[in-house]
C-alpha cells in the first residue's frame, strides 16, 4: 500500500489529537509522495525531452496567470525547468489587465472596440510603462531561479516591425499588426544561453511605437524562429 498523508493520518488519529512526532511522520510521507509524483512526471516526459532537446519553444504568458502570484511563480518555474532540461524557451508576455488597472488609476476609462483595446497616445505611454515593468519583474523571477534571462521589447534590434491595425475597419489607435520579424537579436541571446523575455511593442516604418497582441507576437516569433 502506498504511504500517503491521508492513510497515515487515519492510522494515527484514533479519536485523539496527533502529537508532534506523528505530525512529522505525516509531513515526511506527504513530501515523499510529492517527490515520487514529480519523478513519475519526469519519467513520462523523457521521450519528449529527448525528441525536442535544443529546440526553440515560444511561450505566450498572459491572462489570469499574470494576476495570481502563486500561479505566476509556478509558470515561471515550469519555463525554467524547460530551459534546464535542454529546451530553448522564449517568453512573449502580455499585460492587459495590468494596463487597464493603471489606465483607471490615471483617471481614464479603458475603451474597447470589437474586444480590442483602443490605444490612444496617453494609453500607449501607460501600456509601454506597464509592459516594461512586467517584463523586468519576470526577468527577476527567472534569474532568482538560477537561469540567465534578458528582457527586451520588439523595438530592440528592430525585432518586430508593424503596421497600424484596424478592427473591422474601425481605428483602434496605436495597436499594431506584425509585418516582419528580425530574429538577429534573439539568435544572439539564445546562442549566449539567455532566456529571452519579450515585451510586445514594435515600431512602424516611421518609428512610432505600437502595442501588439501577445498572441500575435508569439505566432510571428514562432514562424520566424522555426519552432
Amino acid at each position: 500500500m502506498l504511504i500517503t498523508e491521508a492513510n497515515l493520518t487515519q492510522h494515527f488519529k484514533a479519536n485523539r489529537y496527533l502529537n508532534k512526532y506523528e505530525m512529522e511522520i505525516i509531513m515526511s510521507a506527504k513530501d515523499m509522495t510529492e517527490e515520487l509524483m514529480k519523478a513519475q512526471v519526469l519519467v513520462e516526459a523523457l521521450p519528449y525531452i529527448q525528441k525536442f532537446n535544443r529546440k526553440i519553444i515560444v511561450v505566450k504568458y498572459g491572462g489570469s496567470a499574470m494576476v495570481d502570484e502563486e500561479l505566476k511563480r509556478k509558470v515561471i518555474q515550469d519555463v525554467v525547468l524547460l530551459k534546464l532540461v535542454g529546451f530553448k524557451p522564449i517568453i512573449v508576455h502580455g499585460g492587459g489587465k495590468e494596463i487597464s488597472k493603471w489606465v483607471e488609476k490615471s483617471g481614464m476609462t479603458p475603451e474597447f472596440k470589437n474586444g480590442l483595446r483602443v490605444t490612444d497616445e496617453p494609453t500607449m505611454e501607460i501600456a509601454e510603462m506597464v509592459l516594461n515593468k512586467v517584463n523586468k519583474s519576470l526577468v527577476s523571477m527567472i534569474e532568482q531561479l538560477g537561469v540567465k534571462a534578458c528582457g527586451i521589447s520588439g523595438k530592440d534590434g528592430g525585432m518586430l516591425k508593424v503596421e497600424k491595425k484596424y478592427s473591422k475597419g474601425e481605428d483602434i489607435g496605436y495597436v499594431g499588426e506584425v509585418t516582419d520579424v528580425d530574429t538577429t537579436l534573439l539568435d544572439s541571446l539564445l546562442k549566449d544561453d539567455f532566456l529571452p523575455v519579450i515585451c510586445p511593442i514594435g515600431y512602424d516604418d516611421d518609428f512610432h511605437a505600437y502595442n501588439i497582441n501577445a498572441d500575435d507576437a508569439k505566432m510571428c516569433n514562432c514562424k520566424s524562429c522555426q519552432c
